[in-house]
């Protein structure tokens, strides 16, 4: 029995010491079984796992008085989870094929003249765990426990002890007490009377702490009694065979004076509580009670018991005495009450405040790393034949839950639930197909944005209107000039007419103007068709979109008014099915986990024989959740019934029939008007990307045309110079004008008629029907070399300058460039342009206003043969 820790009266307990052992060379045995069975590199590779477990062993050997408690309690934990690896891995035992050199020998800790030896794990590991919980008890007697901070850690520690030889009990000692080898000490008698003094232990720790923080009598009483109740349950096992005769007197004595103790300190708290309420007989009954425990206890208990234990009995019986002689004298004066016997009185409360401390987690050798590598091929593969049988149960299990909640979807489905119980409360939703197409076009700005995209049609079309109206106004300003000059000055005026220079740009603005005027006549249908359906697509506008829809409405007139309960019911039998799906997803979990954590590798290592019985008994480990199983799917279809004969009901009181009809019209309604708007949406868009287009190829000719009729203005103004200069008489021999100005209708001169028709052969649309380009014009003047460009030739009445003078504004030669091949658009020649369709008021140059789309359009231009029909009818 240790020592006690300070000087209170109270403050005696006891602890344990550890076994000893032998010495054991674990390296050389098991080396040798790793080269027989497996290889010679397998050994080596494995040297650094021997090595650990051999210094590990020798550490356990030294005992623990050179190792502080908290060091010696981790040497013990990783000691055992390293014997965990062992076992699994090497069969111990005498059979001539296992490691059979191997013998553990380990003295009783109460008996230490006694010894067991066994060739295998178990008593090696129920020693392990012993001390572990011996090195616990010591650690918690070696707390100061006059201070709060020390009572708690005490506690905790006995607790530890507790959870240690609680674990030993549960999985080890059974197998370490069989065979004619074995000691007491680890036996399932003994670490349960171990178990439950040190649980005494902790709830004293726990008593302490409630006396110091001046807790209520009532409370006091109960914790003491609880005290009381552990160390009776040790008492009791001490008593019988066969630990009556194993331990000191000493450890009888302490542990049946401290039951008396804390029996007789919970009747003397009680009667505080008692005294105070005025129960002044029960009192004396419960004072009596206490001091009869107390005398019995010092007459019975063995001689050996510590000095300050005895000194609290003694202060608590006088305590005792003192207060029933009071309650005596009380009552025979003022109470008179009858003194009820003690057979009488029924038993004190209790209040238990500690419970041994799981060890799973902390023993758990799951991760341990030592020794991974070895798997014997038996045991691999009846782990495969295992897995398989566990794999085939998981299987059919899951496939039984999955059926059963399609099977709920599908009746539900069926049943139209619960879209019809939210339809009542209005928070139905639309198909999602559906719905996903109404929240694209509210995207897209509704069927109201549709009126700002086709204001852009209008626009693109006014700007190419514009820009044809003044390419127009260009050329016919120009030709008008020149047949101005050529009735002025007749034959002398030798340059060829605009008309015939000038005559593809016509034609194809001409089919410009088709195009256009036809893009103007589907605009104004898809407009009609705006107007003509906007009825139509307003639902669309409706946010959110369900509130268009009619909603299911409760009966005018009723019965017998039980909607509410038919309604209600079947909400609650919504939930149950919802509850039931809940379980079966939980249960589908818990099967994967308890496959995930069953690990049966060690127990198949260590087994002999035939492995049926083990995987017989541990597949019966998945049973119960199997027939959890069952009865869900059972529950289920149950319910199931049940919800359909409900549903009846409520289809018939809320009519639901007639809903559903005009829900589905509602539905076609919408699909209706998202069919539209996608129908009008893409003819406008299909009409941005004309107008674009169309655009970019006007803006080609319309620099076409400005380059034509510069160059023509240059050659005007040389014309007039030297026409000027032959009506004053002045010639010159060499024929200069004549040569380098002479015009015939048939172009240019005789050396470049060949480049000229080269070039119109290779830009005429009639020869090039696909060409993506506008055509440069024919009529190529001779390059002059000027340096200087005069004003622009406006008016026939400007005087032209003296021919004897140099101009002084010299025209720089044109800079001719050859302009790319033009979109053509294959529509015929439109008479008439000018006329009634373009009536818009004719614009100067530079006045355009800029058009809206100027970026080069994306899409290629559109097909000749069916320009007029880019909407679709």
């Amino acid at each position: 029995m240790a020592s006690p820790s300070s000087t209170t009266t109270t403050n005696v307990m006891l602890a344990i010491y550890e076994k000893k052992t032998n010495s054991l060379d674990f390296y050389r045995p098991l080396r040798n079984f790793i080269v027989v069975n497996y290889s010679e590199r397998e050994a080596q590779n494995l040297e650094d796992d021997l090595d650990t477990l051999k210094q590990l062993r020798s550490d356990v050997e030294r005992g623990g008085a050179a190792d502080s408690p908290s060091a010696r309690r981790d040497l013990l934990q990783n000691y055992y989870k390293a014997l965990c690896a062992v076992e699994s891995r090497f069969p111990i035992s005498p059979d001539k094929d296992h490691v059979n050199t191997v013998s553990f020998t380990w003295f009783d800790a109460f008996k230490t003249k006694l010894k067991a030896s066994q060739q295998n794990v178990h008593l090696e590991k129920a020693a392990v765990l012993f001390n572990l919980g011996a090195v616990h008890s010591q650690m918690g007697l070696s707390f100061d426990r006059s201070a709060v901070d020390g009572r708690r850690q005490a506690s905790h520690s006995f607790i530890a002890a507790a959870g240690a030889f609680a674990f030993l009990r549960d999985n080890v000692s059974m197998k370490a007490s069989v065979g004619s080898s074995t000691t007491l000490d680890v036996s399932v008698e003994c670490v349960g009377m171990l178990e439950r003094l040190m649980l005494a232990q902790a709830q004293e720790c726990v008593y302490e702490n409630t006396i110091a923080k001046g807790s209520s009598p009532g409370v006091c009483s109960k914790i003491s009694r609880q005290v009381g109740l552990f160390y009776e349950e040790a008492l009791a096992a001490l008593s019988v065979a066969p630990l009556n005769q194993h331990f000191e007197k000493a450890w009888i004595a302490h542990i049946q004076l401290k039951a008396a103790l804390f029996y007789t300190e919970a009747c003397y708290r009680y009667s505080l509580e008692l005294h105070d309420k005025e129960e002044i007989a029960e009192e004396i009954a419960r004072l009596k009670s206490g001091l009869n425990a107390l005398s019995e206890a010092k007459k019975s208990a063995p001689r050996g018991a510590a000095q300050q234990l005895l000194d609290a009995v003694n202060k608590l019986e006088s305590n005792l005495n003192r207060n029933l002689e009071r309650a005596m004298k009380e009552n025979d004066r003022v109470y008179l009450m009858r003194v009820p016997p003690a057979s009488s009185l029924t038993p004190l409360a209790t209040f238990s405040m500690v419970k041994p401390m799981p060890m799973n987690d902390v023993l758990d050798a799951s991760k341990e790393k030592m020794f991974a590598s070895l798997v014997p091929d038996s045991s691999a593969k009846a782990l495969s034949r295992y897995t398989e049988m566990l794999d085939d149960i998981i299987r059919t299990q899951a496939e039984k839950l999955q059926q059963g909640s399609e099977l709920a979807r599908v009746r539900l489905k069926e049943m139209e639930l619960p879209d019809s119980i939210l339809a009542l409360e209005g928070n139905f939703n639309l198909p999602t197909a559906l719905k996903e197409d109404v929240e694209a076009v509210q995207i897209c700005g509704g069927p109201a944005g549709l009126e700002g995209e086709l204001q852009q049609l209008k626009d693109l079309r006014r700007v190419n209107h514009e820009m044809l109206v003044q390419i127009e106004e260009q050329l016919q300003k120009e030709a008008t000039e020149d047949s101005q000059f050529r009735n002025q000055f007749g034959t002398r005026w030798t340059r060829p007419q605009s008309s015939t220079l000038t005559k593809n740009l016509q034609d194809r603005l001409n089919r410009f103007a088709g195009n256009l005027k036809q893009a103007g006549e589907s605009d104004a249908r898809i407009e009609r068709s705006m107007r003509e359906y906007s009825a139509l697509m307003s639902i669309l506008d409706a946010r959110p979109i369900e509130s268009a829809l009619p909603t299911l409405a409760r009966p005018i007139m009723s019965l017998d008014a039980n909607e509410d309960v038919v309604v209600g019911s079947l909400k609650q039998s919504l939930r149950q099915l919802e509850t039931l799906g809940a379980q079966r997803a939980g249960l589908e979990d818990m099967l994967k986990d308890m496959k995930r954590k069953d690990d049966i590798l060690p127990k198949l290592m260590t087994s002999t024989g035939s492995h049926d019985d083990l995987f017989r008994k541990e597949i019966a480990k998945y049973d119960n959740i199997c027939g959890e199983i069952a009865q869900n799917l059972e529950a289920q279809d149950q319910l199931l019934m049940h919800i359909e004969a409900q549903n009846d009901k409520f289809a018939a009181i809320f009519n639901l029939e007639d809903y559903k009809a005009s829900r589905e019209k509602g539905y076609r309604q919408i699909e209706a008007a998202v069919a539209k708007y996608q129908e009008i949406k893409e003819n406008i868009n299909e009409g941005l990307k004309f107008y674009v287009t169309l655009q970019d190829a006007i803006t080609i000719v319309k620099q076409q045309c400005s380059d034509f009729v510069m160059t023509r203005n240059i050659q005007c103004r040389e014309m007039i110079d030297d026409v000027q200069r032959q009506i004053a008489g002045l010639s010159f021999q060499e024929g200069k004008s004549n040569a380098g100005y002479s015009y015939t209708p048939a172009g240019p001169p005789p050396h470049q008629v060949q480049r000229t028709n080269s070039q119109q052969q290779q830009q005429d649309p009639s020869n090039m029907p696909n060409s993506s380009h506008a055509q440069a014009p024919t009529y190529q003047p001779p390059v002059p070399s000027y340096a200087q460009t005069p004003p622009p030739y406006t008016t026939q009445q400007q005087v032209p300058p003296p021919y004897h003078q140099p101009p002084s504004n010299p025209y720089p030669p044109p800079q001719h460039q050859q302009a790319p091949v033009g979109h053509e658009y294959g529509q015929p020649a439109y008479p008439g342009w000018q006329g009634p369709y373009y009536n818009a008021p004719s614009q100067q140059p530079g006045s355009m206003p800029r058009p809206p789309y100027t970026a080069q359009s994306p899409y290629p231009p559109p097909n000749h043969s069916n320009q007029s029909g880019y909407y679709r009818q």
